[in-house]
């Protein structure tokens, strides 16, 4: 099962125009990770095809597979 889901729908999310897209309700969507220790919100890093998240206010990386990422219907 997918992990990417609409918010609002509960639809699973398509890739499209390099982001999110909910198919049913027509709106894009998204994604935010945030720490799993002080649930702080996480920068991205990317670099040579792979996805880090480094958190501002521990000061140190966190593994992808901890992270809490949350979807969000952005608003027009």
């Amino acid at each position: 099962m997918s992990e990417n889901i609409c918010p609002q729908c509960e639809s699973e999310l398509s890739w499209k125009d390099q982001g999110y897209f909910c198919d049913y309700c027509q709106q894009k969507v998204i994604k935010t990770a945030f720490c799993p220790d002080c649930s702080e919100q996480l920068e991205k890093l990317q670099a040579c095809g792979s996805a880090s998240y480094f958190c501002n206010h521990c000061n140190e990386l966190k593994s992808k597979s901890r992270v809490k990422s949350v979807f969000n219907v952005v608003a027009d």
